[in-house]
């Protein structure tokens, strides 16, 4: 990777694994990095061209500078549930405790935490919901531009693209980086089921 240069990550999933992506390189300190809006599918939708040779890339002499985005802890998390907003970007199901809905146990979420899954950044294509779809999303959910907002899932891949959802319209959040599977790795620490945050 070149100092200033452009990065563009993507996947075939409409983002939501190149999301973490996307924070990882923003919170090492890398500039200009891109999220390709509907990834891999929307590249071939416009007729992008394709090919399967490996690059061999140039030595790089970009410098990380970690620690460039916020970040939460468990007890960051715990505190934002209570006196901000913390979405969990999981599914309806992993978020209420189904059995079976989540490989971490206990299942559940995290007290105080609301319920707002990765899949409903998206429309039908896999692309990004428009600006408008997004903003009365995310503020039917409580997250404006005058309350701290965090955000975490099960391992921090799909709360990474629910920060680039909400960084498109102006929101800045932070990740939880551990995610649901740090928060039960103590058992002291309380869990919620159900549909309501609890």
């Amino acid at each position: 990777m070149r100092k200033g240069s452009p990065v563009v990550v993507y996947d075939d999933e409409g983002g939501r694994a190149a999301g973490r992506a996307w924070w990882v390189l923003r919170w090492a300190g890398i500039d200009g990095v891109r999220l390709l809006d509907g990834g891999l599918a929307a590249w071939r939708r416009i007729g992008g061209p394709l090919t399967t040779d490996v690059p061999d890339p140039a030595h790089g002499d970009a410098v990380v500078e970690p620690g460039r985005l916020p970040v939460l802890d468990a007890a960051d998390a715990a505190r934002l549930a209570r006196q901000g907003l913390l979405l969990d970007a999981r599914t309806a199901a992993q978020y209420r405790g189904d059995p079976g809905a989540g490989d971490d146990s206990p299942a559940g979420h995290i007290p105080g935490a609301i319920n707002a899954p990765t899949a409903g950044n998206l429309d039908a294509d896999g692309d990004f919901a428009d600006g408008e779809t997004l903003r009365a999303r995310f503020h039917a959910l409580g997250a404006d531009d005058t309350r701290s907002v965090g955000v975490y899932c099960g391992g921090g891949v799909a709360a990474a693209h629910e920060i680039a959802a909400l960084a498109a319209i102006g929101i800045n959040a932070a990740l939880y980086p551990g995610s649901w599977s740090a928060w039960v790795t103590d058992s002291t620490r309380p869990v919620a089921v159900g549909p309501e945050p609890g």
